[in-house]
């Protein structure tokens, strides 16, 4: 056989470098999408920018009057251009569970309805007007601004622990989990939540109602509270590392929805992280993001049948009428295990981290 008879093979080496060429460049491209995506943005480009979404979200809640359909359009409009422009994380517009977070929010007359009742009786038996009436006074002495100042602080401190008791306390949790079962946050997600859930502002604003400020004043800042809350949700890559210890940015609050094992129980603040680095909650590591959202245990795709899982476990109301002597006792000692546990969030100690704490299971049906 002659030598121009001869098949032409290459070599093996060659052979597996000419294979492994595409799946070489793939891994470097997505190394290069992760270092454009560390990259920082030009700093007047990205306040220009904020200030254009957050006055968007802004004017979005004020046609409320509108209609839920009317606020989802309008965000739609508003928030989505940015996600593509500068996204965080590399997601379709139609990702699994978008319908269920946009049915969340055309229900949102309804979910405030059944809220408003809980929030007057959770205001009430919380108890917190009673140091909001101890702070009267002190609070009728000071001028126009360093009460609006004190307000905000209040304000802040107060969401900050209810916050963390919907974390740290297993009972309450059942509900705030609704919330954090989304995995990938966006435009729409942080309208995911339960309609119990919505409690976390009355103590609140119970709080510093009685301790002399106006209910419009609460009112604003629960307002302020949840146009902040959609920013923060936001699948945009904006970081702020210089208003990290300042402000909340979308970076902090995307830490608190990891599921990264390190960032568990974290970020807990609605406007300022003060509050988190005092109490030892504050987590904002220098070089890494957060990848993996969600929680570990599963959650029905349905409104209703996410609605229904917090009361899976606790019994059948009926009994109340049927045992009321033993559902007494048994509020009663749930009562005192709740206290117990927001005790113990309450009073652990600040170089304790809270990440070793078993998992919280789902409750199951008896």
């Amino acid at each position: 056989m002659g030598d121009e008879d001869r098949l032409n093979v290459p070599p093996v080496e060659g052979g597996l470098l000419d294979a492994m060429t595409p799946h070489i460049e793939a891994v470097e491209r997505r190394e290069q999408r992760v270092e454009e995506d560390l990259a920082p943005t030009p700093l007047v480009f990205r306040v220009l920018l904020t200030l254009a979404l957050i006055g968007g979200l802004a004017w979005a809640w004020s046609l409320e009057a509108f209609g839920p359909l009317g606020v989802l359009v309008v965000l739609f409009v508003l928030v989505v251009p940015f996600e593509k422009l500068f996204p965080r994380h590399a997601q379709p517009l139609r990702r699994p569970m978008v319908v269920s977070d946009m049915t969340h929010a055309l229900l949102l007359p309804v979910n405030g309805v059944l809220a408003s009742i809980v929030v007057v009786v959770v205001a009430v038996l919380s108890l917190m007007w009673i140091p909001g009436l101890l702070l009267r006074p002190l609070v009728d002495q000071l001028p126009e601004l360093p009460r609006l100042v004190l307000g905000v602080l209040l304000f802040d401190f107060a969401v900050y622990w209810t916050h963390r008791f919907h974390h740290e306390v297993p009972f309450l949790w059942r509900f705030h989990q609704v919330h954090h079962s989304t995995e990938h946050l966006d435009w729409v997600s942080g309208f995911r939540v339960h309609p119990l859930d919505g409690a976390l502002l009355a103590p609140a604003f119970v709080f510093l109602t009685a301790a002399g400020f106006s209910p419009e004043f609460s009112g604003v800042l629960a307002v302020a509270q949840a146009i902040t809350g959609l920013f923060l949700h936001a699948n945009v890559r904006f970081r702020w590392r210089l208003l990290h210890r300042l402000i909340i940015t979308p970076e902090f609050h995307h830490w608190h929805h990891s599921n990264h094992e390190e960032a568990r129980w974290s970020n807990y603040s609605t406007f300022l992280p003060l509050w988190d680095m005092i109490f030892r909650t504050y987590h904002m590591p220098k070089d890494a993001r957060p990848q993996t959202y969600g929680i570990d245990t599963p959650m029905p795709k349905g409104v209703m049948e996410q609605w229904l899982l917090p009361f899976r476990g606790l019994g059948s109301p009926v009994n109340a009428v049927r045992h009321p002597w033993r559902s007494l006792k048994r509020v009663l000692s749930g009562t005192k295990r709740l206290l117990r546990d927001m005790r113990w969030s309450l009073m652990r100690k600040r170089d304790q981290t809270p990440f070793g704490v078993p998992k919280i299971p789902i409750p199951q049906d008896t």
